[in-house]
């Protein structure tokens, strides 16, 4: 697994979410109640970022062009329109700076 640096802890407030630009396609990682998960950005619906989504203390995110809702921890979709699942990835916590672990891709 291929481990990519996101940011420091402190970066990353509470219920807040970041863009990570990654090949071969970028992450939003998100800090629920001092946990973090991390999932594709991309909306499995439509064309639109989820780090940039509503995110509720229930660790759901509203995606921002639809209003279809995801569980952050799974990537499975809780609302219409949104019908297939987004992505997720194993994050971890290293001396106070989170990474996101990614399958390395085939070559």
């Amino acid at each position: 697994m291929e481990k990519i640096f996101v940011c420091s802890k402190n970066d990353l407030p509470e219920g807040e979410a970041i863009k990570v630009d990654c090949q071969p396609e970028a992450i939003a990682v998100f800090n629920i109640g001092g946990s973090f998960h991390a999932m594709n950005d991309k909306c499995s619906h439509g064309n639109a970022s989820m780090s940039e989504g509503y995110i509720e203390e229930d660790g759901t995110v509203e995606c921002p062009l639809h209003s279809a809702l995801f569980c952050v921890k799974t990537g499975k979709p809780l609302c219409l329109p949104a019908t297939d699942p987004i992505a997720t990835h194993p994050v971890v916590v290293e001396n106070d700076s989170i990474y996101v672990l990614l399958k390395e891709q085939q070559q």
